[in-house]
């Protein structure tokens, strides 16, 4: 065991930073990429001043353990921007909200329907005649509740 880590080089941490970054197309997850990257890292710093193997695997930890954190952070902000450019993002009724639309059908009893885009909505409000412009007041899942205009 000791033979093969006095063996360690620059050359093989390049080539088992390379190997890890292509498992991570194999199985993805975003894991192996940043342990690769640790490794090219250690290659390049043992190209530039050879250190020994015990300061290689020392590196290669600290490398690998700083890549955590630096990866939680660019997936919490790649989350930030994604949430940012589109608030509603998994939440298209209350998008709705307060927008204005032609009923296509009655309200009777309570309940009709409004066209909006190529969806079929149901709604519920006061009674009110197919062709009326209504507003939609509050979205509770898939229904909205409406007020005429």
């Amino acid at each position: 065991m000791t033979a093969i880590l006095t063996a360690l080089g620059a050359w093989n941490w390049l080539i088992f930073g390379l190997v890890l970054m292509a498992l991570e197309l194999l199985a993805p997850g975003v894991f192996l990429f940043w342990l690769g990257l640790a490794a090219l890292l250690v290659g390049v710093f043992a190209l530039l001043l050879e250190p020994g193997w015990q300061a290689q695997i020392l590196l290669f930890g600290l490398f690998a353990a700083a890549a955590v954190p630096l990866w939680r952070r660019m997936a919490r902000s790649g989350d930030v921007e994604v949430h940012a450019s589109n608030p509603f993002l998994n939440r298209r009724t209350d998008a709705l909200v307060g927008r204005e639309f032609t009923l296509d059908k009655p309200i009777e009893g309570g309940v009709g329907t409004v066209r909006i885009d190529d969806t079929v909505w149901r709604v519920s409000g006061p009674d009110t005649p197919a062709g009326s412009r209504i507003r939609i007041v509050a979205a509770d899942g898939v229904q909205l509740t409406v007020a005429v205009v």
